[in-house]
């Protein structure tokens, strides 16, 4: 019988109040699992203490956690990948659960719930709580989606799934981008309440809250605009032609009891938002239609892609 492989993945910059202690606690909980530790140009020795813990420690050079897991996930391989940060926020006592789902369910996104369980407790900055918020209402909005907790970085993972996610974040926007990619492609996700604790004193978190939180909400307008082009765009145009007859109205109703139109300029503006909101409408139809045909390419590679991966677990 052969043994499946996991891979614990951590992404790691400036952890070394708490890396070996994740390193170890993960260690037990999966003792057949190889942990990797990537450091993504830490300077407080991370690297010696994961290496020190028992972690295969490798680095990324180029900052930001988006280029970190596209390295990890394009360098190993692995049946089940479990992601977790390297701040011990999350406990390993899911881990098995969560690898389980993977490997005996099929699960291709296994999501650790915090929000359902002690983020809103132990977690003591207020604006992440509202932004968490925030963020998962918009989502599940835009995307007509249930998803709890959309900014989670306790995950596990399919190869299937990991050796066919386009990596394009940079940054903490990451978490975002692998939930829209996974709801709009029509993979297995499955969401399990984690237990989530607090930093421990000392270890501050690289997140700022104001600034990601803008690049969080620029990266859901972007990919809303490439998965959903012609609600896109269709907003965009409903908007355009409602201030077209906003303005247009007032001069209708003057031609109605005046016979004159006095403000030519204005039907003349009104008349080019009018076409661009058509034009708006049009391209949302047309991208609409380019983005299925992806849908179908994207469905065939994947199928192309589990031969290839059923062929090499043969061998």
């Amino acid at each position: 019988m052969i043994m499946s492989k996991i891979a614990i993945l951590i992404p790691c910059y400036n952890e070394s109040k708490t890396i070996g202690k994740v390193v170890r606690e993960y260690r037990e909980a999966l003792p057949e699992a190889d942990i990797y530790v990537y450091d993504n140009n830490s300077t407080d020795g991370t690297d010696e203490i994961a290496r020190a813990a028992g972690a295969i420690v490798r680095y990324e050079y180029r900052q930001g956690k988006g280029n970190v897991v596209r390295s990890m996930f394009r360098d190993i391989d692995a049946d089940c990948y479990l992601m977790i940060d390297g701040d011990d926020t999350y406990p390993a006592e899911n881990a098995r659960q969560m690898a389980e789902l993977v490997l005996n369910k099929g699960v291709d996104m296994v999501i650790g719930d915090r929000l359902s369980s002690t983020y809103f407790t132990e977690n003591k900055r207020p604006f992440h709580n509202s932004g968490n918020k925030v963020v998962r209402w918009l989502i599940n909005k835009l995307f007509h989606n249930d998803v709890r907790d959309i900014m989670t970085g306790y995950r596990a993972f399919s190869r299937l799934f990991v050796k066919t996610f386009p990596v394009l974040s940079k940054g903490f926007e990451i978490e975002t981008e692998l939930t829209i990619h996974a709801v709009d492609k029509n993979f297995l996700l499955e969401e399990i309440p984690v237990t989530y604790r607090d930093r421990p004193e000392g270890s501050e978190s690289k997140l700022n809250t104001f600034s990601d939180g803008l690049k969080v909400l620029g990266t859901i307008a972007s990919l809303f605009r490439e998965y959903k082009p012609f609600r896109f765009f269709t907003i965009i145009a409903v908007i355009l032609w409602i201030i077209a007859v906003g303005f247009f109205l007032p001069v209708f109703v003057d031609y109605l009891n005046t016979g004159l139109v006095p403000k030519f300029p204005t039907v003349i503006v009104c008349g080019v938002v009018a076409t661009m909101g058509m034009l708006m409408w049009i391209c949302g139809i047309i991208l609409e239609v380019m983005v299925k045909k992806h849908r179908q390419l994207y469905e065939l590679m994947l199928n192309q892609m589990s031969i290839i991966l059923n062929k090499e677990d043969k061998q």
